[in-house]
Parts: structure tokens; sequence; C-alpha cells
């Protein structure tokens, strides 16, 4: 059977290791599956090279005939990724995988294509049915020439790491909570994307005038005309060679260590674990922030790609957001166990620099955290001075209780309504029984009675008397902690109208956190009303580096620029305020 497109024999080429389908038949019921859904999600018959008596093992007697080589020119190739796929010695990797890169990358579509929907997608469409080695999928990525974006067949629990089976008998047990019917929808949804993107391209080009692209006759040229030509080229090439050689030989610059950490997706089994991968997220943006080579983007920007679950690339995700390092992973939890699984990515062309999988238990999760920071400073070539690897080291508590109640707290703080925040005082209030020296904690508290206050949810003059006592408890127990000194400086201004003594603070924590938003926030905000312009005006831009999809940041900037008289540059921060997407971003859209 042909391919829908002219010029190709098959539409789809099924890669796999014969070890994977001789036990149970898993690949051949996969096939069965997916051809029965093609069929329900295309209107033309979709072709399928599928080689059910494929032979494993690449012997010095293997000779790959023409014959393999026409089947491989097809318009999508699905290899099933196992743990023994990844093999460079195997017949499937050398003679099917590799060479249908090499292959697809030549032809006249390409390797990758851009989606209808402007998204842009491999040819190459990976099915995972293992967890697999970072090596193996350093290996996989290595062919790609970028990220292995899987759809993921995986059943994983306690010990188990196996294929998701089409009928499971406990799938609720599936920490990976994945539905076999789903993913075979997937499969086919995404089939059908490329093949479309595909058609399209085909089409565009068939409908092209060919003498469009014809070369004109050139007039034939006389010796003279030659020799000036010539001349002219060698002077040019010479002037060229003493200006530009010299910087061909200089080491190519470095790109801006700049890095967004997008929200961790939670894989655990129980949905109020959610607060666990939004900590983790926080703590590695907050860990890395302290490394002054870094320029780490802060939570708000990067909160709107929550479940983005590939509808933008890396490509697209590092340009809005203007970095290019971009960070992903996964958590699970499941009581005392967690799975940390963390991805760092080259923006430019998606390559995968480093990849690791922390399985560990939850007291260890301070350990795990700091190892994470320091490793991806590492893959980018980051000297940490010694300060700053005692900053990562350094914890604010020592009791994995309190620690998981105080990123509870946060959570709810984050969430800026008045009954999170009431539930917030709740889980901060429970650290601190556990841990009475926690510092961190009471900056929490602090944070949460000062914002209650503010929006009129607890009585003014209570809210920040209670908030002030508890940030300069938090700065008895540690001097050094700029959220507490934050919290300290905006009640100072807010409330006391002590500007100096405002001014002192907020200082002091840009000095001991110079990438705390809230901070130069805070700070550009009193700069504006001592009618320092300049000064609100730098800082408001840094915070708006740090946070640029931040709403309360672009509105305060277009105050700014009408105090200054610039009122072509306060309108465009209104119309980038209108277009940011307020309930996506939740209650970020809150003045404070």
């Amino acid at each position: 059977m042909a391919s829908l497109i002219p010029g190709f024999e098959y539409d789809i080429f099924i890669s796999y290791r014969q070890k994977d389908n001789k036990h149970d038949g898993w690949v051949t019921e996969f096939v069965d599956n997916l051809k029965g859904e093609l069929e329900s999600t295309f209107k033309e018959e979709v072709s399928v090279y599928f080689d059910i008596n494929s032979h494993d093992g690449l012997l010095e007697t293997h000779d790959v005939d023409a014959s393999l080589k026409e089947k491989l020119k097809c318009l999508i190739f699905i290899p099933i990724i196992s743990r023994t796929y990844c093999d460079p010695k195997s017949f499937a990797w050398e003679h099917e995988f590799k060479a249908f890169v090499e292959q697809a990358s030549q032809d006249q579509f390409g390797l990758k294509v851009k989606l209808p929907n402007g998204n842009v997608a491999n040819r190459v469409l990976p099915v995972r049915i293992y967890d697999l080695d970072s090596a193996d999928i350093k290996l996989c990525e290595s062919v790609l020439g970028g990220v292995l974006r899987s759809v993921e067949f995986i059943y994983k629990s306690a010990g188990i790491n196996r294929p998701l089976l089409s009928k499971e008998e406990n799938p609720q047990d599936n920490l990976n909570h994945t539905n076999y019917r789903d993913q075979i929808n997937k499969v086919a949804n995404s089939i059908k994307e490329i093949i479309s993107a595909i058609g399209q391209h085909s089409q565009s080009k068939e409908e092209t005038p060919r003498d469009v692209f014809q070369q004109k006759p050139l007039p034939r040229k006389s010796n003279k005309t030659k020799i000036i030509a010539g001349s002219v080229i060698a002077l040019t090439v010479i002037i060229l060679g003493i200006v530009f050689i010299p910087k061909l030989f200089r080491s190519e610059e470095q790109p801006e260590k700049s890095i967004a950490v997008l929200p961790f997706e939670n894989l655990s089994v129980d949905e109020d674990q959610v607060w666990f991968s939004e900590g983790i997220t926080d703590v590695i943006i907050n860990q890395l922030s302290k490394i002054s080579g870094l320029r780490v983007l802060s939570r708000t920007s990067a909160l709107k790609y929550k479940g983005n679950e590939g509808k933008e690339s890396v490509l697209e995700i590092g340009k809005e957001l203007g970095v290019n390092y971009i960070i992903e992973g996964t958590v699970q939890r499941q009581e005392n166990k967690m799975r940390i699984s963390v991805q760092l990515i080259r923006v430019l062309n998606e390559g995968h620099i480093w990849s690791g999988l922390y399985d560990r238990e939850w007291k260890d999760i301070f350990d795990v955290q700091s190892e994470i920071a320091q490793r991806i400073a590492g893959e980018l070539k980051t000297i940490l001075t010694p300060e700053e690897k005692e900053l990562i080291e350094k914890n604010q508590t020592k009791n994995a209780d309190a620690y998981q109640l105080y990123l509870q707290g946060r959570y709810f703080w984050y969430r800026r309504t008045k009954e999170d925040l009431q539930r917030s005082v709740e889980y901060f209030e429970k650290a601190l029984a556990i841990d009475p020296d926690y510092a961190l904690a009471y900056a929490g508290l602090a944070d949460a009675y000062f914002i209650q206050a503010f929006w009129g949810w607890l009585p003014w003059d209570e809210g920040t008397t209670r908030s002030k006592e508890l940030a300069i408890k938090a700065l008895d127990i540690d001097r050094n902690l700029a959220e507490a000194h934050t919290v300290l400086g905006a009640i100072l201004n807010y409330k006391e109208w002590k500007w100096e003594e405002a001014q002192k603070e907020l200082q002091l924590a840009i000095k001991l956190n110079p990438k705390f938003v809230t901070a130069h926030h805070y700070y550009s905000e009193l700069q504006d009303i001592l009618r320092h312009n300049s000064e609100a005006r730098k800082h408001i831009n840094i915070a708006l580096q740090l946070d640029p999809f931040l709403p309360v940041l672009h509105s305060l900037s277009s105050g700014y620029y009408y105090n200054e008289g610039k009122l072509n540059e306060s309108l465009n921060e209104c119309l980038v305020l209108e277009e940011l997407d307020l309930d996506g971003l939740g209650h970020f859209a809150d003045f404070i």
C-alpha cells in the first residue's frame, strides 16, 4: 500500500526490539490498537509498516538490502523505546532509527515539520514503554538532535517499571496516571497533526509555478571586465582578512546563562501533593538565584507554562521568556519516598545538556536540592564562590517535617485568596511548633499577615503590627534573611511612613538577595513616593527582567513612565498588561 504522500512507501514505520514483543506480544497488540484508532482518525487509509518477524542482533553477516531502505521512506517513524532498544549494536538502532533520521533529514520535508498550530514536531514519534537511565536518554537525544519527547506507555509503582497494559488490573496504582486507551488516541492525534503538516507543505510546493525559480541567463562579460572584477574581489578579501580573520581564532562568546525553571509536573497519586511539585520548583529557583553567574527568572513568569505538556516547544518558551536555558522535570511522592526527575535543556537547538533522577527518602530533600543546584551550575560551567556554595548548602531548618509544612504554607500563600492565606498561616504555625527557631517560617507568617491586612481581610493595625513582630523575630534568628528585611521595609514604608528606615531595610534585602523580585518591587515604589524617578525606574526594570509576566510590575512601570511624561512608553505598558493572561496567572494579578 502506498503512502498518502506521493514518493513515499509507507505513512508509518514501526521499529522495535524483538525482545520487547517475544514474551507477551506487547508491540503487536499496540500496532493493532493503533491501526484501529487510525481508522477512526483518518478519512483515508493510513499505511503502516510493521515486521512481525523482526530479528535482533547486528552480525557481521548482515547485509541491509535495498528493500528495507525503501520501506524507511515513510512520513513518520515510531520507535518503541525500551531499555533494550537503546543499544547502538542492535539492528533496529543502527539500520532503522539512525537510518531514518539521516534519510528524513535530507528529504524534501526535513526531520522537523511545522504543525498547523505553529508548533514544530519531529517526524520521529517515540513511544516509550520503560523509564530510562539518563545515559540511554542522552543516547536517544544524540541521534534526534534534541530533547526526547515521547508518548509514554509506562506503568510505575513502588519497585515497578514496566509497559502499560491495555487492560490493567489495578490502574489506580499507576503513579503515572496514564490510561492505555488515551495514550493510543494521543499517538493517533500526533500522527494526524504531522501528516496534515506534511500534506500542506507538499501541496504548497506543488502549487508554486516552476518557472519562478528558473535562473535567467546572465550577459557574458569581457576579459577586461573579469580582470577588473577580480582585482576588486582580491582587494576586498585582503581587507576583510585583515579585519576579520583574527576574530576567527577567538573563542566563541558564551551565551548568557539565563534560566527559566518551568513548573514541575506532579506525578503523585495523591492530588493533594501538588504543593510538592510547586514547592520543588520554587526551591530550585531560589537555590539557583543564589549564584551570581546565573540570571534566573522568578516563578510567576514560568507559572503560565504549568500544564504546557508540549503545547509550546522549548524554543518558543525560551524566546517568550528571553532565556537561553530551560529546566523542566517531574516529581512523585508516596509516603516518605520521593522521586525527582530534572532536565537541563539548551533553548537554541533544544539540546539536552543534563538530566538527573533522584530516588530518595523525604528526609534527604535538603541534600537533593543542593545537589541539583550545584550540578546545574557545574553543567553550565559556572564557578561557585565559597559564599555561594555555603548559601546553597545552608538550610533554615534541619527538620524535614517542618520544611514540608513550610512549603505547604508557601503554596497557599502564593494563591493569594482570603481562604488560602488563612490556610498558609496554619501551616506556617505548624512548622514553627515543630521548629521554633525556623526563621523562614516566621518570615512567611509575617508575609501572610501583611497581605491580609493590605487587602482588608484583617484590621490594618492588627495585621501590620503582628507582621512586624514576626519579621523582627525572624531577624533575631537570622539577620541575613532577605525575606524578613523586605516585609519589614514594606511596613515601615506603607504603614509607618519611616522612609529612611524603610530604604535601609529594602536596600539590605537587595544586597542579601539581588534577585529577589519583591524587594526590587517594594523599593521601586518607595523611590517613586520620594520622587526619585531614575531609581524607581532602575529597580522596576530589574524586577521586570527577573519576572517579565508579573502584571503588577507592568502596572507600576506604566505609572512611573506617566510621572516622567513618557506617555507612549506608559501606553505600551498598559497594552502589555492588557495582553497578559491574568486568569492564567491566578492571583498574581493582585498588586502586591
